[in-house]
């Protein structure tokens, strides 16, 4: 590969923030939780226009990778800042199994079923997650044309120490709508004999058949650029919609954040619909860096292709890029809310006429809704999210074993407060009135402010292991960093996340 001098100068300097990174680990060893054993690799570098450096780092303990053992080292000049950490304590333990890898493929199995496709992988690492102590463990990872599921198995006793899924999820349950944006613009690319529905100004990103669970379909092709027609008939109304919704998430993060891209690559990632028969769900999947989206069963749901469903997958992709938050417990449920967050700030960037913004999740695609009625149904509800009978609307001790589309219920409550404040506002012809749990009163710092904030903290503070009293952390540091120590943002911040109990 060739690089010009701008780009060479650009690996340089991020190279040269690894390495001081790199010194600062292990000149603060207790802050990093480092142990002699540890190596550590780049997964990216941020630096603030006041020179501050933010460099997360992969942990590796005697050559095996640790899980839950990422971290950022902050600094600025050289000088040592502080790190962000969720594992516990210095590593220091055996990495001799005694559970095999087939046997944990086994216990694993057990647990997946028999119609995995292919050989499960199998990775032996060491479990650093939680508030337990480090164990040794199989990360066995299996899959079929429905599920891509990662199981950690207990290297000494094979006991199943924790699943999570691959596939981050909208979870549908029912009720869909077509026609979702109305007639809008879309850039695609003209081949010999008419056009494909790729996008050669947004890193190429395209849209492709995904029927009979394809994973590699082919690309969607037009005679005359006009894409559907609206309704379900023609399957291009759905890829349509699709790759339209892929344009604006596009958009919203390039225009907002500066990010070039879901991995602020300039690389495009892919749709693919009409996955499955009367799939009622959509997902991310980092493995193919793609968005896949079902048709749903026709009677409840309907093609899951809303503008806020697929920003919220496409944010899926940014977190896995960014702070990797695992999918389950409590890191689950923020990796859901932030997507659930950023998504809904889709809407309200695209601003469409026909898909009003709100803070409903997937109301469009519920056929029962008529448009700008007060008694909408949503998958979720981020103002009060328990309207949907099982999200809590505050954080309790249990929060972690609740499904991730719940828990994230919390995270989902505290952006909307935080965004909008206390006082009933109606968006999309509902009205938004959100408790607190000490009858606070807030007036809501704005979109413009919260979704800074909380974009800095996924992509500066978080690591993968991330709960909610981290999470609180990390965004009250986000906004001390961008409007400072003792700005009324910084507090706004803080009192929310006491409002939704979050202490």
């Amino acid at each position: 590969m060739v690089f010009c001098a701008s780009q060479a100068h650009a690996v340089d300097t991020a190279q040269a923030a690894v390495n001081r990174a790199l010194d600062l680990v292990h000149s603060h060893g207790a802050s990093a939780r480092a142990s002699v054993n540890d190596r550590y690799t780049s997964r990216g570098v941020l630096v603030d226009a006041d020179g501050t450096e933010h460099v997360r780092l992969e942990r590796t303990y005697n050559g095996l990778p640790v899980i839950g053992g990422d971290l950022v080292v902050h600094s600025r000049n050289g000088s040592y800042r502080s790190t962000s950490v969720s594992q516990g304590a210095p590593l220091n333990l055996s990495i001799r199994p005694v559970v095999g890898s087939d046997e944990a493929a086994v216990i694993a199995g057990a647990e997946f079923g028999s119609g995995f496709v292919g050989m499960p992988e199998r990775t032996l690492s060491v479990y650093a997650r939680g508030h337990g102590a480090p164990r040794l463990a199989w990360r066995v990872r299996m899959h079929d044309a429905q599920a891509d599921m990662t199981y950690i198995v207990d290297a000494r006793t094979g006991a199943l120490i924790e699943r999570w899924s691959n596939l981050e999820t909208t979870a549908v349950t029912g009720q869909a709508k077509t026609l979702y944006s109305g007639t809008v613009p879309l850039v695609t690319n003209s081949v010999i004999g008419g056009y494909e529905l790729r996008d050669p100004t947004r890193g190429r990103m395209r849209t492709i058949d995904g029927s009979n669970s394809r994973t590699s379909g082919q690309i969607y092709k037009d005679s005359d650029n006009v894409w559907g027609n609206s309704t379900t008939l023609d399957l291009a109304t759905a890829a349509a919609d699709a790759e339209y919704g892929a344009s604006m998430t596009w958009d919203f993060y390039k225009t907002t954040f500066g990010r070039n891209g879901i991995g602020d690559d300039g690389k495009g990632a892919y749709n693919r619909v009409h996955y499955g028969t009367k799939y009622n769900n959509a997902f991310w999947s980092d493995a193919c860096f793609c968005m896949t989206y079902g048709d749903g069963d026709g009677v409840n749901v309907g093609p899951l292709v809303a503008l806020d469903i697929t920003g919220h997958e496409m944010s899926h992709g940014v977190t896995a890029r960014t702070a990797g938050l695992i999918y389950s417990g409590e890191s689950g449920g923020l990796n859901e809310a932030n997507s659930d967050i950023l998504g809904s700030m889709v809407e309200f960037y695209a601003n469409n006429s026909h898909d009003t913004p709100d803070y409903m999740i997937g109301e469009s695609i519920v056929p029962a809704n008529v448009p700008g009625s007060p008694g909408q149904h949503a998958l979720r509800y981020m103002w009060k999210p328990s309207l949907d009978g099982r999200s809590p609307d505050f954080y309790v001790s249990n929060i972690g074993s609740l499904d991730v589309h719940y828990s994230s219920g919390v995270a989902n409550h505290f952006y909307y407060l935080l965004a909008e404040g206390t006082t009933p506002k109606t968006f999309s012809g509902v009205v938004h009135s959100s408790p607190t749990i000490n009858g606070a009163s807030l007036p809501g710092i704005g979109r413009t402010k919260a979704q800074k904030i909380w974009y800095r903290a996924l992509t500066v503070y978080f690591t993968s292991s991330t709960d909610y009293a981290a999470a609180r952390v990390a965004t009250i540091q986000a906004a001390k960093d961008l409007y400072g120590a003792t700005s009324a943002e910084a507090n706004a911040v803080a009192a929310t996340w006491t409002a939704v109990n979050v202490l």
